[in-house]
């Protein structure tokens, strides 16, 4: 497998357990973050099997639902998590007057897992991984 692509879902593996970490601990708005992380590096490495590479965040969201969500290559539905996931993101991280929830941090870091395993499945089919 490229070593970028294997960098990348290592990253998303340790942001989902750091996230998990996080949450323990009772940091719901840095849990959340970290598991958007782990899906904008899933997002990243499943472009990079494409052949192309960005690094802001509404380029990768964007290419990844032309690339993968709109094609069907994958379930649409991880682009929905990648975006929900953004927004969530940009209130845990910016927010003023608004918490990210034990339970939104919960379903975030179920998302990133779940988004994880797709792209591994999608990408050994490829053989890729």
């Amino acid at each position: 497998m490229d070593k970028s692509i294997s960098r990348l879902l290592r990253l998303a593996q340790e942001s989902i357990q750091g996230a998990r970490v996080l949450l323990k601990e009772n940091f719901p708005g840095q849990s959340a973050s970290r598991a958007y992380y782990a899906m904008f590096y899933v997002a990243q490495a499943l472009l990079w099997s494409r052949g192309v590479s960005f690094s802001k965040h509404s380029a990768v969201i964007a290419r990844f639902g032309q690339e993968f969500a709109k094609t069907k290559r994958l379930d649409p539905i991880y682009h929905r998590y990648l975006r929900d996931g953004f927004e969530t993101r940009q209130i845990a991280d910016y927010g003023v007057t608004e918490d990210i929830t034990r339970k939104q941090a919960s379903e975030l870091i179920r998302h990133a897992g779940k988004f994880l395993r797709e792209a591994r499945a999608f990408l050994r089919k490829s053989k890729l991984e």
